[in-house]
């Protein structure tokens, strides 16, 4: 039994291919102006690492904000469940998934059989999310990848005060004028950001364990503000915390597949 999960997010597409509970590939691909396209990109890509076929898969979910737009899809799931499912089959012990993506911020409580207990999110506005680091980085002109390990250097972070990223990206841009050192400024807008997450945790309701989901998962700077705002761990994943929403997806595929065999 082969089955695959196709997650469509603002920034990447991700699939991953998986063969009796287990994992067989996956893939990151950069999003497309068109979710079909990204989908294919994404798919295309995990199915050659796996050495397979598409007419190989027997049944696709498909996730993410571009979801409705994956053609070869069995059946459309939403992200919330998929990230649950996915960080709870990697941990079960987990309990709270903070899912930091491109334009959103999800923290999704889980009971003891990975089902959503509750959830909050921040959709509105880009501050906190992946695109928001994406934008902070090119202000600062430093390469996004490298802002968690500059940011651990910094002994005094800047306070960055708007909670919007237009006006968060003027602010950024006087400190720099003002002479405030650029890893300072980065310490400050991790701060900001894991002030904005850990609000939507104490709207749920903190539950451990936690762990974090999503492009931004990558980054040790935002992980640490959040681990010193909420005083406990932040369990790391044991897969690369952007494809545990394809992850999710496949493993609905599979039960999926088999409840129809």
């Amino acid at each position: 039994m082969i089955v695959a999960g196709c997650d469509i997010g603002s920034l990447t597409g991700k699939a991953l291919i998986m063969k009796e509970n287990k994992i067989l590939s996956y893939s990151i691909v950069p999003s497309t102006i068109k979710p079909e396209k990204t989908s294919q990109n994404a798919m295309d890509s995990a199915l050659e690492k796996a050495g397979l076929k598409s007419k190989d898969i027997g049944f696709i979910v498909g996730t993410g904000y571009g979801r409705m737009k994956v053609p070869f899809a069995n059946l459309n799931v939403s992200e919330l469940s998929c990230h649950g499912k996915g960080a709870y089959w990697l941990l079960p012990s987990i309990r709270t998934v903070i899912d930091v993506g491109g334009q959103d911020c999800k923290v999704i409580r889980i009971d003891d059989e990975g089902r959503i207990l509750d959830f909050a999110m921040n959709d509105k506005c880009a501050a906190g999310t992946g695109r928001f680091l994406e934008v902070m980085a090119e202000a600062l002109e430093v390469n996004l990848d490298k802002l968690g390990e500059l940011s651990s250097k910094s002994k005094n972070p800047a306070v960055i005060t708007s909670q919007c990223s237009v006006f968060a990206e003027t602010e950024v841009i006087s400190l720099i004028a003002q002479g405030v050192e650029v890893i300072d400024i980065i310490a400050g807008i991790h701060e900001g950001i894991a002030s904005r997450i850990v609000s939507l945790v104490h709207k749920v309701g903190l539950k451990e364990d936690i762990t974090l989901t999503g492009g931004v998962a990558k980054n040790t700077g935002v992980i640490e503000a959040i681990k010193k705002k909420l005083g406990i761990e932040v369990k790391k994943l044991p897969i690369d915390p952007q494809v545990v929403g394809a992850l999710g997806a496949a493993l609905i595929a599979g039960e999926k597949y088999g409840s129809e065999k």
